[in-house]
């Protein structure tokens, strides 16, 4: 069972569902978990809430900051300096809750924000234990297709010319809105398998239309996940990742280049997306052991 909650994040109010064990005593171990870009905390999170909650620590899950049940205008807006600190208000929140020991606290992130956690980790030192899995650096993400991202940060600065006139602005599709659009991208894509998940009855929710507000582009194209990730260390940090994502560069970069302790973990066979629901039985074991010996 979870909790509805809600918490301050640059004073807008985040929404959220808090998993504390049955029979809970005492002060417990926590773990925040971000979700995906154009997520919602009822999705990918809550495959991992349900079993971090079973194996006895008090789970946070949430919607970022301009989306799904949270506050904030424009709708949709990725901001990954914005998702970072959604982070490190949800770890103030839990340190506030009698259930929670706020000397052990880690954070969990999935996708993009298992960019934006380790982020947020590196300067934010509460946070004892990271994890992620299919990690996305999504600065490089968008990065790596350099006309198109100049044709991202044209629609950005229209946008927010549009919006100093008063003017509304659309938000964008990020992800294929059909299978025949889906079906363009290779065999076992992020986007392609991207579809299948958040567009039917396997992962669709309806606070997750899966678009961008355009003034979203240049923030992103911005940002870097790994910068400063050196800086999570002597923390310790696991990253999960399928053997067959295509995203997998992104985790053995970020590896690369964080101190010890660190370790990547590939889960064979699986895909980017597979981690959100398929293979999740895959990670678990030893992302319980993980936050265990950490917190």
């Amino acid at each position: 069972m979870s909790e509805k909650v809600s918490f301050d994040s640059q004073g807008l109010k985040v929404a959220g569902l808090l998993y504390v064990p049955e029979d809970a005593q005492g002060a417990l171990p926590a773990v925040v978990i971000g979700h995906p870009v154009t997520s919602v905390k009822e999705q990918s999170p809550a495959n991992y809430a349900e079993v971090l909650v079973g194996a006895g620590f008090v789970v946070l899950t949430f919607d970022a900051s301009y989306q799904g049940e949270s506050e904030g205008t424009p709708r949709q807006l990725e901001d990954p300096v914005v998702r970072s600190e959604d982070v490190k208000n949800a770890v103030s929140y839990l340190t506030t809750r009698s259930e929670v020991d706020p000397d052990r606290i880690g954070a969990f992130g999935i996708c993009g924000s298992g960019g934006y956690v380790p982020f947020a980790a590196q300067s934010d030192k509460r946070i004892k234990a990271v994890a992620t899995a299919s990690g996305v650096n999504i600065g490089d993400l968008f990065r790596a297709d350099p006309d198109a991202l100049a044709e991202q940060i044209e629609i950005s600065n229209a946008a927010r010319t549009a919006e100093a006139r008063g003017e509304a602005n659309e938000a964008v599709d990020l992800l294929p809105t059909t299978k025949e659009q889906a079906e363009q991208y290779p065999d076992r894509s992020m986007f392609r398998e991207a579809y299948d998940f958040y567009k039917t009855p396997r992962g669709q929710n309806e606070n997750a239309p899966n678009t961008l507000a355009p003034t979203s582009y240049d923030r992103i194209a911005q940002f870097d996940s790994w910068e400063f990730i050196d800086a999570i260390a002597p923390r310790p940090l696991l990253m999960f990742a399928g053997s067959d994502a295509d995203t997998l560069a992104h985790s053995q970069t970020a590896i690369g280049k964080a101190k010890d302790p660190k370790e990547l973990v590939l889960i064979e066979g699986a895909s980017h997306v597979d981690l959100y629901d398929k293979r999740v039985a895959d990670v678990t074991p030893e992302l319980i052991e993980f936050f265990n010996d950490n917190l």
